[in-house]
């Protein structure tokens, strides 16, 4: 089995999953690795109400064993006040045993996020997401202003990872510089990881 690149992520209304296959584009041009697209189920409130144990559609659940196995991996959320989703928190709490036998350390990581607005909380997100990851021991992957978009952009995108501006619509098309940070995004992360394995 070749090496994989996971893109695990949580996605509502299509924006978060599409700067996922963005992602995937671009590791799959750097020629080194598989990918991956893993998701995360809703978090269900009500006590006699279950979800299916497989998508209706969409990338199939992750497992604690596709992240332990990942060679690297790039981690997206949609913002909520500023912070990770709730789903993905969730399966990111769960990862306890992954911390306490240092399965993730030393591997590469990166994150991308969406938003409704441009001052919906992109950076803020994008920085919470680091900490569960440092923690894990692994090894950040920014976004340098190399990307000639991130001087450019009037969407998404940041030095700390891709982001998509979804507006008041909830539009989950990226714009043009959304869709080349992305694949730029996901070309450096499998980059790093082949210098790392």
């Amino acid at each position: 089995m070749r090496p994989y690149i996971l893109i695990l992520y949580y996605s509502q209304t299509g924006g978060t999953a599409n700067l996922a296959e963005h992602i995937s584009r671009g590791v799959q041009a750097q020629g080194d690795f598989d990918v991956r697209l893993r998701c995360v189920p809703d978090v269900v409130t009500a006590i006699d109400e279950t979800l299916p144990p497989v998508p209706e559609a969409g990338a199939a659940y992750c497992s604690k064993e596709d992240l332990a196995g990942c060679s690297g991996l790039a981690l997206g959320t949609p913002t909520r006040f500023g912070n990770i989703a709730a789903p993905l928190k969730h399966f990111i709490d769960s990862t306890a045993d992954l911390w306490m036998r240092g399965a993730l350390e030393g591997r590469p990581a990166s994150v991308f996020c969406s938003t409704a607005s441009h001052h919906g909380g992109q950076e803020s997100t994008l920085l919470s997401m680091l900490i569960p990851l440092l923690h894990h021991g692994m090894i950040y992957v920014g976004l340098p202003y190399s990307n000639a978009e991130l001087n450019s952009t009037t969407t998404g995108g940041t030095p700390y990872g891709v982001t998509h501006v979804a507006g008041s619509s909830h539009t989950p098309q990226l714009s043009a510089d959304e869709q080349s940070l992305a694949q730029a995004q996901g070309q450096r992360l499998a980059q790093i990881a082949a210098k790392l394995i």
